[in-house]
């Protein structure tokens, strides 16, 4: 309900945007939506497949509306998400729809893949087959504009990440930023008080601090480690561990924080 899909409709080219436009290869997605749809595949949220064909029916039919023949292509995206389009699309499982999908929306080798939330209903194994589709469609140049809520599907494929809210973008990044983000948070359990103090005494940035546990969490610069093991290393400690940042620690700050555009409400 971020509104995710909503965009994504109007890029297709099915709904015009109320302001603003959308452009696909430099078009207006709206009025040359067909043009666009020559070099544009498209994973749409929900599947719903006509009844009354076999998937190699349905795959043919897509084939002549898209004119395309890649045979090839064809084969290899059967294979890769083992799929066998024999049955009827009536009374296929949620998981072989998603992967006919996949397979017809891929086949003719377009340029820019738009998906929205794509593997919705794959079982794990072919979660991770589709984010190694991804992952090989981005070596071989190709634009993916990905829309999901699952952060470490998005941690794995993305390079540029968005988040919306309420409609309204909150956020745009660079993922390599939250990947290797120079500042870091530490945990040190110490095991005794006195060494508690005098840890709290050294200055550094304390984001909590819990007496009874003798625990502290701080954050830290990757630059002012050395100060940090130097001020660290005399006293006695029952537990260091680095607490990692995540891509849904960032995104959570926009919810727990109650952020909204432009700063914090």
């Amino acid at each position: 309900g971020a509104g995710k899909t909503t965009p994504i409709r109007h890029i297709m080219g099915f709904s015009r945007p109320q302001s603003g436009e959308t452009r696909v290869f430099g078009k207006d997605s709206f009025h040359f939506h067909n043009a666009i749809m020559k070099s544009l595949g498209y994973l749409p949220g929900e599947i719903a497949l006509p009844e009354g064909l076999t998937g190699w029916e349905f795959i043919r039919m897509m084939q002549k509306l898209k004119k395309s023949d890649n045979e090839d292509r064809l084969r290899y995206l059967l294979d890769k998400f083992e799929l066998d389009p024999s049955g009827s699309t009536k009374r296929m499982s949620i998981g072989v729809k998603r992967k006919l999908a996949v397979v017809t929306a891929f086949m003719d080798d377009p340029d820019v893949l738009v998906l929205d939330e794509p593997t919705s209903g794959l079982d794990p194994i072919m979660q991770e087959t589709f984010i190694d589709f991804v992952k090989e469609e981005k070596q071989r140049g190709k634009t993916i504009l990905l829309s999901s809520h699952i952060f470490s599907e998005v941690d794995a494929t993305c390079d540029r990440i968005a988040i919306i809210k309420n409609g309204r973008i909150m956020s745009i990044f660079v993922a390599d930023d939250i990947r290797y983000n120079e500042n870091k948070t530490y945990k040190i359990v110490f095991a005794a008080r006195e060494d508690y103090d005098a840890f709290l005494a050294r200055g550094f940035q304390i984001v909590h601090a819990e007496e009874k546990t003798l625990t502290v969490k701080f954050a830290l610069n990757d630059a002012d480690v050395n100060a940090m093991i130097a001020a660290v290393s005399p006293l006695k400690i029952a537990n260091f561990t680095e607490e990692k940042f995540t891509l849904e620690d960032y995104f959570m700050q926009f919810y727990y924080e109650n952020r909204e555009y432009g700063g914090v409400q």
